[in-house]
C-alpha cells in the first residue's frame, strides 16, 4: 500500500467506513466487464453499479470499487474512434482551457507540462503549439498509437508509476480523469511528486454538488459504469489539501461540442429524438458547427503544490 493510500473498503478521503447508500445499481452494467464501457464516448448513461455517500466527509463513489489491476487492464484495452471523429470541438474546449490556465501559471516560456490521461494528445497537441514543452501519459495502447500517428509526444504508462523524474515539470493536468482512478488521492500525491516547487496541477471532474445533479438525481447522466468518484467542489478541493495542494481557483468550465456530435448523445437517451436531431442539422447543414455546452455540473480546479523542497 502505498504512503497516504487509504485501506481497501474505506473513503479514499477521509478513511472513514461508514457508507450510505446514495444510487442503487441501475440498469444492465455489465458492460462493465468490457473495455467498451470505459470508452470516453460510451453512451451508457445511468447505468451503474451502487454508489455510496461516505457519512464521514460526503464523497460520493463506486461501492465496492473493483480492484486497481482490472480496471488499469480496461483503459489498456480501451479503443475510441469516435473521439477522433469530435477531435474539433476537443480543440476549441481545450483551447479555452489552456487560456485560462495560462492566467493562472503565467506563459508557457518552454516550461514542461504533463497532461494525464491525455487519450489521443488533443490537449497536448494545443500545448505544444502554446509553446510548453508538453507530453502526455495514457494507458490506452490504440490512444497511444493514434497520438504518435500525429507525432505527440505521448507516453504509456499509469500515474502510480510514472515514467519520469521526480519534480520535472511545472504543471500537470488532468481533464476528466480523477474520476476514473480507484485511488485519487494516491494519484493526486504522485503528481505533486512530480511537481517542482510551486508548480500547478488542474483538475478537470463533474461537480456532483451543482444544481444539475441536485436536480436529476438518479437520472445525472455521469452516473455511469466508468466513473468511479463523484467529487463536488469541497470534496475535491479537500482532497487536493490533503494531497499537499492549495486549491486556488475553482469554478465550472463548460465545453465545446460539434452539433452533430451532441446529436449522438442525445441519441445515448433517446434514439428516435437523436435522429430526428441529426436529420434536422443535415437540412439547415449546421451538422459541424461547434457550440457551447455547460450544465454547470464541470468544474475545473488550478491548484498550486504547498511543498518546497
Amino acid at each position: 500500500m502505498s504512503q497516504g493510500q487509504q485501506p481497501a473498503g474505506a473513503c479514499n478521503l477521509c478513511g472513514s467506513r461508514r457508507f450510505t447508500l446514495r444510487f442503487p445499481a441501475r440498469e444492465d452494467h455489465s458492460g462493465g466487464a468490457s473495455w467498451r464501457a470505459f470508452r470516453c464516448t460510451h453512451e451508457g448513461y445511468g447505468s451503474h453499479g451502487d454508489i455510496v455517500r461516505c457519512d464521514g466527509c460526503g464523497l460520493l463513489f463506486a461501492y465496492p470499487c473493483p480492484p486497481a489491476a482490472e480496471i488499469e487492464a480496461r483503459y489498456q484495452a480501451v479503443e475510441d474512434p469516435l473521439y477522433e471523429a469530435e477531435r474539433e470541438g476537443r480543440v476549441a474546449t481545450f483551447e479555452r482551457h489552456l487560456h485560462v490556465l495560462q492566467r493562472h501559471t503565467g506563459p508557457p516560456a518552454g516550461r514542461r507540462l504533463l497532461d494525464v490521461g491525455a487519450y489521443t494528445g488533443v490537449f497536448v497537441e494545443q500545448a505544444l503549439r502554446a509553446g510548453w514543452d508538453a507530453v502526455g501519459l495514457e494507458p490506452s495502447a490504440w490512444a497511444v498509437r493514434t497520438a504518435r500517428a500525429r507525432s505527440l509526444p505521448v507516453v504509456q504508462g499509469l500515474i502510480r508509476n510514472p515514467p519520469f523524474p521526480l519534480r520535472s515539470f511545472d504543471v500537470v493536468t488532468l481533464w476528466d480523469v480523477i474520476e476514473h482512478l480507484t485511488d485519487p488521492r494516491g494519484a493526486m500525491r504522485a503528481c505533486g511528486e512530480l511537481l517542482r516547487p510551486g508548480g500547478w496541477m488542474v483538475v478537470h471532474t463533474m461537480d456532483a454538488g451543482s444544481p444539475a445533479a441536485r436536480l436529476l438525481g438518479k437520472r445525472w447522466p455521469w452516473l455511469m459504469e466508468m466513473h468511479l468518484f463523484y467529487f463536488d467542489r469541497q470534496t475535491l478541493e479537500r482532497m487536493l489539501s490533503a494531497a499537499g495542494f492549495e486549491p486556488v481557483d475553482t469554478r465550472p468550465r463548460g465545453r465545446r461540442l460539434r452539433l452533430r456530435y451532441l446529436a449522438t448523445r442525445v441519441a445515448a437517451f433517446s434514439p428516435r429524438l437523436g435522429w430526428l436531431f441529426e436529420a434536422m442539422l443535415r437540412l439547415v447543414k449546421l451538422e459541424h458547427v461547434a457550440v457551447p455546452i455547460s450544465m454547470g455540473d464541470l468544474i475545473t480546479c488550478h491548484a498550486r503544490h504547498r511543498e518546497i523542497w
